[in-house]
């Protein structure tokens, strides 16, 4: 589908990239010195800046395109899967993981699992991610950026690919950590405008706020057991692994939080981020629900954003809307690339290649790095398009789907219980993508949550009985890595930051029962 774009349309999205190629070299240029400046902005983030790029970097346009389809075809309860972070994951990470990652000194999240266990429980979480980042989060999401460029522009997809990934790689290899979330201020600031722009023409269109209240007799967060895509019973392990793994053990998402002024900062940030989620989906989710009442007989679900794009925006709003898709692209490319980086860099190089490199010389082998992993985001984006009968959001969640159980297990029962060894921790790592693959072969009708889920708990006996047979780590080498109650708190010196109105508990008990309010309200 080719919008069209009108001469003020090309005006705005072209306005836009200039603003964001300007601002990431702009930070680029300040100084990246050492290797804390370039993968972690030199501990220097504020709270509004951690939380606005975590959900920049989530944003993508498997979101706009693929979560609005979903809301088209099934309703409110393609909800869940943002709100379910919020609920599960970011509460994993606020108050269970943040504390340990911050008071360590970690860069990465394989650096947990080196002290927590040991070099092949690292070496192998690192391998793993860093493969699914290049292959799934790079390539899958240039390759929906492409797409999106084909249909604004009419450009070739290929071509398109490449420029979005020329242009997101320039900056963020040359500026890191800082380069990546300011640039993610302003695609986050052009995402929530276009995104607003387009819930609002719609909702004008389906008749005002009267429209969206008629659809509310069809919201529902709970499904029947033997719903194909999100059954109830999603909640007995599926959300939780996936919500942990993505939210509290993932380098794309707690990197910024690693790189925060100091542990108040970093737990705003996240509860900040939480609110962002609160209101992002209602954005996304509300066109959808409206969708049908406008345009019901859709070919396919994931043409309702380009249909609500070309049939209600007025010139200049489509440019707008457009550039959003883009900034969404854009910064998830970046946060991805940038991650690879950070992960090939401390996880690999350094411990393996060149022990004693020089700050220098680390800061100079990650920019290495993120060309490589530029270079591989295309080729494999381009085998996507090779192949594109397959849906890229199908891919996307089944990729995730093999390999979260074992992490999952890995972090959660590596910090809940100091008997886990290195030994059990290998087990659920080496079982989740066999067993994963086993289940989908048998029971390929299985509902994706419901696999994973079962997948989860066997990780989870399989660790625990492998832990219980082998011999755990002395009590002195596990000092500042198991959860205690103590970790619930702030430390001391950064108690009197915390007061009433700026008390991360506060704030996090407030959009915490808004979201538990829906869950009530629409069982």
């Amino acid at each position: 589908m080719n919008l069209g774009l009108t001469g003020l349309d090309l005006g705005v999205f072209a306005a836009y990239l200039l603003a964001v190629l300007a601002v990431g070299m702009w930070a680029a240029r300040c100084g990246q010195r050492t290797k804390r400046d370039y993968f972690l902005s030199g501990d220097k983030l504020p709270w509004w800046m951690i939380g606005g790029s975590i959900v920049a970097s989530n944003i993508s346009s498997h979101h706009l395109v693929g979560v609005m389809g979903t809301a088209y075809q099934r309703g409110f309860v393609s909800m869940v899967i943002e709100w379910g972070a919020i609920l599960l994951g970011f509460n994993a990470l606020l108050w269970i993981f943040l504390p340990f990652y911050l008071r360590n000194g970690f860069y990465t999240m394989p650096e947990f699992l080196q002290k927590r266990f040991g070099t092949a429980a690292r070496t192998a979480y690192a391998a793993l991610v860093l493969l699914t980042y290049v292959f799934i989060e790079v390539s899958a999401v240039l390759y929906l950026g492409g797409l999106a460029l084909h249909s604004m522009l009419g450009m070739d997809i290929r071509w398109s690919v490449v420029a979005v990934a020329l242009a997101t790689g320039a900056y963020t290899i040359a500026g890191g950590l800082r380069a990546v979330v300011w640039t993610e201020m302003l695609q986050l600031a052009v995402l929530l405008m276009g995104g607003i722009a387009l819930a609002a023409a719609t909702i004008v269109k389906a008749g005002g706020w009267s429209a969206v209240a008629a659809t509310s007799a069809d919201w529902h967060m709970f499904m029947p057991a033997n719903d194909p895509d999100f059954p109830w019973t999603m909640y007995l392990g599926g959300v939780v692994c996936i919500s942990v793994f993505y939210c509290a053990a993932n380098q794309f998402i707690v990197q910024r939080t690693l790189a925060a002024k100091n542990e108040w900062h970093a737990r705003m940030g996240v509860v900040f981020a939480d609110y962002l989620k609160f209101l992002m989906p209602l954005v996304i989710i509300v066109p959808g629900l409206l969708a049908p009442k406008l345009f019901p007989r859709l070919e396919r679900p994931d043409l309702v954003f380009p249909t609500l794009v070309e049939n209600l925006l007025p010139p200049g709003l489509v440019g707008l809307v457009m550039a959003a898709l883009i900034a969404a692209v854009m910064s998830h490319v970046s946060g991805a690339i940038n991650s690879c980086t950070t992960i090939a860099t401390i996880d690999f190089y350094l411990p393996f290649v060149n022990r004693r490199a020089s700050e220098a010389q680390a800061v100079r082998f990650g920019r290495m790095a993120g060309i490589a992993v530029v270079l591989l985001g295309i080729y494999w984006a381009d085998v996507l398009v090779s192949h594109k009968d397959k849906p890229v959001f199908l891919y996307l969640l089944n990729a995730y789907g093999y390999f979260t159980p074992g992490i999952a297990t890995m972090f959660l029962l590596g910090i809940l219980w100091k008997r886990t060894t290195h030994a059990g921790a290998m087990a659920a790592g080496m079982l989740t993508i066999p067993l994963s693959l086993t289940i989908e072969w048998f029971f390929p009708k299985m509902p994706f949550f419901n696999r994973t889920g079962i997948v989860f708990w066997v990780c989870m006996a399989a660790c625990a009985s492998v832990s219980l047979l082998t011999d755990p780590k002395p009590d002195a080498e596990l000092v500042g890595l198991i959860w205690n109650k103590e970790s619930l708190f702030l430390p001391v010196e950064q108690r009197k930051q915390s007061t009433t109105l700026r008390s991360p508990l506060l704030w996090w008990a407030i959009v915490t029962v808004a979201v538990l309010v829906f869950y009530l309200r629409f069982p």
